[in-house]
């Protein structure tokens, strides 16, 4: 019998859990009875996440004017649904970290996944009507499903790998994955969260950002972590030449009326804020 990227994830509960913090905070939101205050003392149980959303609240990525030093006025200024992303974007890391793989270095992985968010994060301000918290986390998940696939078949994602070194034009890793698994990363991804029943808007990010053509209800998000994903590369190499990086799907600029100027101001916002945005959300001391 094949197997799908739904039985891969099938009891993924047992090795990756979404965050208490992230949980309590997501019933409160779904609860029309919570208040600002409820999510504020949810969050207080939690003193590591505390620490951290201040950090995040009074960090480059929101340049409010005053200091903002309580966890009452993170919400209230920060809100609760981009509270929520945050909760989400900021454990996941550490959860992942604990799914051992001999394949990739997690200082990499973790790289990519940044300048990815930090890139959507830009795009999404520049493109307009959409939500630049969601998006930064849809940037940081969009390749969580490799991490899966690392971790529980190993010697397909090795032979997958192989595929990619040995082509002569450098296949896409989502092919070559199709091609030695039957399925790829964005599949896990996909089916990772809906079993997670995260927002559909990371869902349909997460399992189709390599095709942006399948995404059926937020295509403009979806081809913006597309675009995020070929810039992150770019950045990384510090490239700003599209003959360089992997082929940008047109439909991007279709759906989000954006054009190839927005290039190097992504990249370079990315470039500058990542050493900060790294320690926010990678050291999980």
């Amino acid at each position: 019998m094949t197997m799908t990227a739904s039985d891969l994830v099938k009891d993924i509960q047992g090795l990756v859990t979404l965050p208490d913090v992230y949980l309590r905070i997501t019933r409160l939101i779904d609860d029309p009875k919570s208040s600002a205050a409820d999510i504020a003392k949810a969050i207080a149980q939690d003193p590591s996440f505390t620490i951290r959303l201040l950090r995040v609240a009074n960090s480059a990525l929101y340049r409010f004017p005053s200091k903002v030093e309580t966890v009452a006025k993170a919400v209230t200024i920060i809100g609760t649904s981009q509270v929520c992303n945050l909760a989400l974007s900021m454990s996941v890391a550490s959860s992942f970290n604990c799914m051992l793989n001999e394949l990739v270095s997690m200082a990499n992985f973790w790289r990519h996944s940044l300048l990815c968010a930090l890139t959507a994060r830009h795009l999404s301000g520049v493109a307009g009507r959409c939500d630049r918290d969601a998006l930064f986390t849809a940037g940081l998940l969009h390749d969580i499903g490799e991490l899966v696939i690392f971790n529980r078949l190993p010697e397909k994602a090795r032979e997958a790998l192989l595929l990619v070194l040995d082509s002569q034009d450098e296949m896409p890793v989502c092919l070559a994955e199709r091609q030695a698994i039957g399925f790829d990363h964005a599949d896990v991804g996909g089916e990772l969260a809906r079993q997670w029943n995260l927002p559909s808007l990371l869902e349909e990010c997460m399992a189709h950002h390599h095709r942006i053509v399948d995404a059926k209800r937020h295509p403009r998000e979806v081809a913006l972590v597309h675009l995020g994903n070929v810039l992150a590369l770019m950045a990384e190499l510090d490239d700003l030449e599209l003959d360089d990086a992997p082929p940008i799907d047109p439909l991007v600029w279709q759906v989000t009326g954006l054009t190839e100027d927005c290039i190097e101001p992504a990249v370079r916002e990315a470039q500058a804020e990542f050493a900060e945005v790294e320690r926010l959300f990678m050291d999980q001391k």
